[in-house]
């Protein structure tokens, strides 16, 4: 039963947190520490609720790719076309496939957790400053050009350092490019549905050996959970970037990064 509670747990916690930037990694490698929710399953389980998160993207924005998936569509220029989502997602494909092992190994821990969330928060700032009492150029997804889609897949490989957050690393640089944050975040949502799929693929084909039939519960209390949040989660984030900045969630990351250091150490 606790691990049915682990799931529950851990399934709002990456619903919550995968597309706002915060860093849905970060949290969810704190979190696990503190249940000790480790190991073998704990890494199944990982795969299982981020493909919650992204069944609940598709939801949202159905229309969107339903005009994507047109084949008269696929080269078009501006918005999240098939050839920009693929211009966008090159480069942290690229990065994630040299370095998937390093990442793994090495950057999985709270302390570069606290890190992450610290420099991301600050980056996050930054921008906002930047961007401080200047027009956006672009209002809208279907404006952003081939050239602001690499460039937003660009700054998206910052998120693969756990902490940084892919919704904040991509909608921060998308300020800096001009581009609204609501027009930022269709993007960044979008862009991620099948980033995090192949990242997700990957990740199962190396720990789907262990999976036994009675994890299947487990799996999908957390998949379930992490959809029905990450749905809500959207909706009340989208709304909020139509009135607001990225600041107070920079703020919340230094929060989250001082907890983590004293809970930690």
């Amino acid at each position: 039963m606790y691990e049915y509670f682990c799931a529950f747990i851990v399934g709002i916690v990456e619903g919550f947190t995968e597309y706002i930037p915060v860093s849905s990694t970060g949290h969810m490698i704190i979190i696990g520490h503190m249940l000790g929710f480790e190991g073998i399953l704990a890494d199944l389980f990982d795969v299982f609720i981020q493909l919650g998160a992204i069944l609940s993207v598709l939801v949202v924005y159905h229309n969107k790719f339903t005009f994507i998936l047109n084949t008269h569509h696929w080269f078009r220029k501006k918005g999240p076309s098939v050839f920009n989502l693929c211009i966008s997602m090159f480069p942290a494909c690229l990065m994630g496939l040299i370095f998937h092992d390093f990442i793994k190994n090495y950057l999985f821990s709270p302390t570069t957790v606290i890190v992450g969330l610290i420099l991301g928060g600050i980056f996050m700032i930054f921008a906002e400053k930047i961007r401080k009492g200047r027009a956006f150029t672009v209002t809208k997804v279907d404006k952003i050009t081939t050239k602001q889609a690499f460039i937003i897949g660009l700054f998206q490989c910052l998120s693969l350092w756990p902490g940084f957050s892919r919704s904040g690393s991509t909608i921060a640089g998308s300020l800096l490019l001009g581009i609204s944050r609501k027009a930022g975040a269709d993007f960044t949502f979008i862009m991620a549905v099948p980033l995090m799929f192949l990242a997700c693929f990957y990740d199962l084909l190396k720990v789907i050996g262990s999976l036994s039939f009675s994890d299947l519960g487990v799996l999908a209390v957390g998949f379930a959970t992490a959809f029905v949040v990450a749905y809500i989660s959207i909706l009340w984030f989208l709304k909020f970037l139509n009135t607001s900045t990225l600041t107070g969630f920079a703020v919340y990351r230094f929060l989250v990064a001082a907890f983590a250091l004293v809970y930690f150490w």
